[in-house]
């Protein structure tokens, strides 16, 4: 006999059956830290700052270890302390690095037949590429020797393979290297090639070059066209004053906007966009160009004796910054508004809000490097500054935050001062 119950029947509650959700975090730091070994700085940096477990796996001395063997193949010194310390060992020995405090750095010492001087020098991973008179040779692993006439050099990517030499040359050509050969040739220039812009105009596909003439014409081309001669690159060519072209950058603020200085200190900004690719600003500096950079909206321009400000955006000064010397070299931080001039002997460093409008402006720092001639030379990151001069053979390193200086390096033999040793070109890595 089937008796119903008086209960009414229940109801299963589905979600109850089925089993807990596992997150990420239910993992413990052991596992997350096997995964993340395979990510970089920058992705280990982004996992650090998500929360305090997440910081911890990114801390992992298992990650670290790994990066210091991989960085120096060699482990990193042991402690006795029960912190964590081998991500602190990474970070030091890394900016030791990038601060060249090391005793002995001397690598590989290459003698080339050509007497003459080094007239510049390029770092492209493992690759030397240097110019002497009107050769081009790259000391790598199966790389040519490249000819070329009176060359100046520029490096640009414009493939996502790899990076690209331009050279420009005074037979109104450029040329463009990869692959250990020149993969085309550019035609078409009315004069002789003074200078190339620093980096390519414009956004997404179809960007171009840009080409100063000793003429004191702009030329565009673009890096696109078909056809190994390149007929067909030249976009066009906006004719400017008589004075040769000395720099050329691209805008911080508008990458469709050229700055130019030509020999005679004109500043002009150039309108890539325009169908006439128009000069739409000019202004002008005191003394011979030396060095530009451009950042934002601005262009900073060391000239004679001062470091002029010039907006873009208004086509106007708006700061001058006079220096009790002639600047033979700049380079400028505007990130952390500092910049930096070589002059006879020393290198003196700027703080740009310290210093603008002033009749004479005081250094943060003065670095007497002790060369015997004027500081031609000379590089600026933030771990170091490193100058250089062409009567001597020694290069100093400082410390960019401290202005300690941190090693000197000799380009020649110990004791042999002759024309070889002294330095004719610097090239030096920037920062990781």
């Amino acid at each position: 006999m089937e008796v119903s119950s008086p209960f009414p029947p229940m109801k299963r509650n589905k979600r109850s059956l089925s089993p807990p959700a596992t997150t990420i975090v239910d993992l413990n730091v052991d596992s997350l830290a096997q995964c993340a070994t395979n990510l970089s700085l920058q992705d280990l940096s982004n996992v650090a700052m998500n929360c305090k477990y997440f910081r911890m796996v990114a801390y992992s001395d298992f990650i670290w270890r790994r990066l210091y063997w991989e960085r120096w193949l060699q482990q990193p010194p042991s402690s006795s302390s029960q912190k964590p310390e081998v991500r602190e060992a990474y970070l030091s020995m890394r900016k030791d690095s990038q601060q060249f405090k090391f005793s002995d750095p001397n690598v590989v010492d290459i003698r080339t037949a050509n007497s003459n001087r080094f007239d510049h020098i390029l770092l492209d991973k493992n690759a030397i590429v240097f110019s002497q008179g009107s050769w081009i040779r790259v000391i790598s692993i199966d790389r040519p020797l490249f000819p070329l006439n009176e060359t100046y050099l520029c490096r640009n990517e414009t493939q996502k393979e790899g990076s690209v030499l331009v050279t420009s040359s005074l037979d109104h050509s450029i040329r463009l290297w990869w692959k250990g050969a020149c993969r085309r040739c550019f035609r078409g220039s009315i004069g002789p090639i003074s200078a190339l812009s620093d980096k390519l105009l414009g956004d997404g596909t179809g960007k171009v070059l840009a080409s100063g003439g000793k003429d004191g014409n702009v030329s565009l081309w673009s890096l696109s066209s078909c056809g190994r001669r390149g007929q067909h690159a030249l976009k066009a060519t906006s004719y400017g004053r008589e004075k040769p072209i000395r720099l050329m950058s691209v805008a911080g603020h508008n990458t469709s906007h050229l700055v130019t200085v030509s020999r005679d200190s004109k500043v002009s900004v150039w309108d890539t966009n325009a169908r006439s690719s128009c000069c739409v600003g000019m202004t002008s500096t005191l003394g011979a160009p030396i060095d530009m950079k451009c950042h934002e909206h601005l262009v900073y321009v060391a000239a004679g004796s001062s470091i002029t400000a010039i907006d873009l955006r208004k086509k106007e000064k708006v700061a001058i910054a006079a220096v009790d010397a002639k600047i033979c070299s700049f380079q400028a931080m505007p990130s952390k508004s500092l910049f930096c001039i070589g002059s006879h002997g020393r290198a003196m460093l700027y703080d740009i809000r310290m210093n603008c409008g002033t009749q004479k402006s005081e250094p943060i720092a003065e670095l007497e490097a002790g060369h015997k001639g004027p500081v031609n030379y000379l590089h600026m990151d933030p771990y170091k500054i490193v100058t250089g001069s062409p009567k001597d053979q020694h290069v100093k390193i400082w410390e960019a935050d401290t202005d300690a200086r941190t090693n000197s390096l000799t380009c020649g033999p110990e004791g042999v001062t002759n024309r070889r040793s002294e330095l004719g070109a610097l090239a030096v890595n920037g920062v990781e």
